[in-house]
C-alpha cells in the first residue's frame, strides 16, 4: 500500500497503513530480517549515506518492517512522524537527548513510572538537566515550577499506578505560553482511547510493550510528533546511539495494532466491572479508576478519553502483608509487573514498579504499602472477580 486515506477511521488505519507491498504481492506484512541493504552502485551508496537520496541503509535506523510500524502508529496518533525504539524507556531517553541540552529544565508529574523518575533524577541530572515535580492534576502547581530554563513538560496520563489524569489541553496551553513542549506518555490509553496531539500535546511517548502489542510478546517503544523534532532530532539519537526496535518486534506490534481498538474497548469494559465490584468489598479503602463517579477526575475522563482504560488500582486496608495476602491468594492472575496483556496481571507497586524510589518519593506520589494494581485482561469478569476475592475478607 503506497498511501492512505486520511478520512479512514482509527480501526482502518490500524489495519491498512504502512504496508508497501513488494514485488511478491504478499497480503500480510513481511519481516525484513536483514542487518544491511545492498546498493546498485557506489554513487547510490554515497547518496543514501549523505541523505541526498532516500532509501534503506542499515537496520539500526532504516528497516522496512520497522518503518511500517512507525507509519501506522503515526497515522493512528495523528502525528507527522514516528520513531520506533527498543523500549518505552529508550523512547523517553531518546526524546530527552534529542530535545534537551545541558542546563535545561523539565517539569514532570510526580505520578509517573518509577523508572522514569530514576532516569530524570539519577541519569539526566549527571548531564546538567534538572527536573522538578508537580501535582498531576494541579495546573497552578505546574505553572509555579516553570522557570526560564524549562524546555519540557512531561506527563503520564492516566498515571501508573494510581490512574490519575492530567488535563492535556490545559497543560499544552501552559507549555506553549512559556515556550515549552508538552510530552505525553500515552501508554495506558493508546490512540484507541486518547489522542494527545489533537488536544495540543507536541510529542507522544509509547511503551509498545504494553497495549500496542497486547499479548506480552515483545519489548519496544515509540515517539510520535512532527517531522523536525521527532523526524530529525529524536531520530538522530536513534541513528547514532542505536536504541533500535528489531524487525521481528515491529512485526509483532503491527499485528497488535490491527486489533488495538477492539481490545482497548474490551479491557475497559472488563475493568469497569472489576472496579464496580471492588468498590463494594470489605477490606478495601479506596478504588482508583476513572470510570467510577467517585474518581476526582471522572468528568475529565469523560471528555478526554474514549473509555476509562484497563487499569484498576485499589488500597487494601492494612499494611504490606495485607496487600501481599491478596496477591498470594490468587490462582489465575499473573503476578507480574507488566501490563497491557490479554492475561490479567497483579502487582504491588511499592516493592516492584516503584521499588527503587525512596520512601519520601513514594509517599509524595501516593504509593502506599497497601496499594495494588490490577491490569485487567480479557478473561471472563467472573473468573477475575473470584480470583481476587480469595484474598479479601469474607462476609
Amino acid at each position: 500500500m503506497s498511501e492512505f486515506d486520511h478520512d479512514w477511521s482509527l480501526e482502518t488505519l490500524g489495519i491498512r497503513v504502512g504496508h508497501h507491498r513488494t514485488a511478491e504481492g504478499e497480503h500480510s506484512e513481511p519481516i525484513f530480517a536483514t542487518s544491511s541493504f545492498v546498493f546498485g552502485s557506489a554513487a547510490e551508496a554515497a547518496a543514501r549515506f549523505s541523505g541526498d537520496a532516500a532509501g534503506n541503509i542499515y537496520s539500526r535506523f532504516t528497516n522496512p518492517t520497522v518503518r511500517a510500524f512507525e507509519e501506522r502508529l503515526a497515522a493512528m496518533e495523528g502525528g507527522e512522524c514516528c520513531v520506533a525504539t527498543a523500549s518505552g524507556m529508550s523512547a523517553i531517553l531518546a526524546t530527552c537527548m534529542g530535545l534537551l541540552t545541558q542546563g535545561d529544565h523539565i517539569v514532570s508529574s510526580r505520578s509517573i513510572f518509577g523508572s522514569t523518575t530514576v532516569l530524570f533524577d539519577k541519569y539526566l541530572a549527571r548531564f546538567g538537566v534538572t527536573t522538578d515535580y508537580a501535582d498531576l492534576a494541579d495546573v497552578a502547581d505546574w505553572e509555579r515550577r516553570i522557570t526560564p530554563k524549562t524546555r519540557l513538560l512531561f506527563v503520564e496520563t492516566p498515571s501508573n499506578p494510581l490512574i490519575e489524569l492530567g488535563d492535556i489541553r490545559a497543560l499544552a496551553d501552559l507549555a506553549h505560553r512559556n515556550g515549552c513542549l508538552l510530552v505525553v506518555d500515552n501508554c495506558l490509553c493508546t490512540p484507541a482511547l486518547q489522542r494527545p496531539l489533537e488536544l495540543g500535546a507536541d510529542i507522544v511517548i509509547h511503551s509498545a510493550t504494553k497495549y500496542l502489542d497486547g499479548q506480552g510478546r515483545a519489548v519496544g517503544g515509540a515517539v510520535v510528533g512532527d517531522r523536525k523534532r521527532v523526524g530529525e532530532d529524536v531520530f538522530g539519537v536513534l541513528r547514532t546511539g542505536g536504541p533500535t526496535m528489531s524487525p521481528f518486534a515491529a512485526w509483532i506490534f503491527l499485528k497488535g495494532l490491527e486489533t488495538l481498538s477492539l481490545r482497548m474497548q474490551a479491557h475497559s469494559a472488563n475493568a469497569q466491572r472489576v472496579a464496580d465490584w471492588l468498590a463494594l468489598q470489605r477490606g478495601i479503602g479506596r478504588v482508583h479508576y476513572p470510570g467510577l463517579a467517585s474518581h476526582p477526575q471522572y468528568e475529565l475522563a469523560q471528555t478526554q478519553q474514549q473509555a476509562a482504560g484497563g487499569i484498576v488500582a485499589f488500597e487494601v486496608e492494612g499494611d504490606r502483608d495485607a496487600a501481599w495476602r491478596v496477591i498470594d491468594a490468587t490462582r489465575m492472575l499473573s503476578i507480574t509487573a507488566n501490563l497491557g496483556d490479554v492475561k490479567t496481571t497483579i502487582t504491588h507497586p511499592a516493592t516492584t514498579t516503584h521499588g527503587r524510589l525512596s520512601v519520601a518519593q513514594r509517599e509524595a506520589a501516593g504509593i502506599t504499602e497497601g496499594l495494588l494494581r490490577v491490569a485487567v485482561g480479557l478473561e471472563d469478569f467472573r473468573d477475575i472477580r473470584d480470583d481476587l476475592a480469595r484474598g479479601l475478607p469474607r462476609g
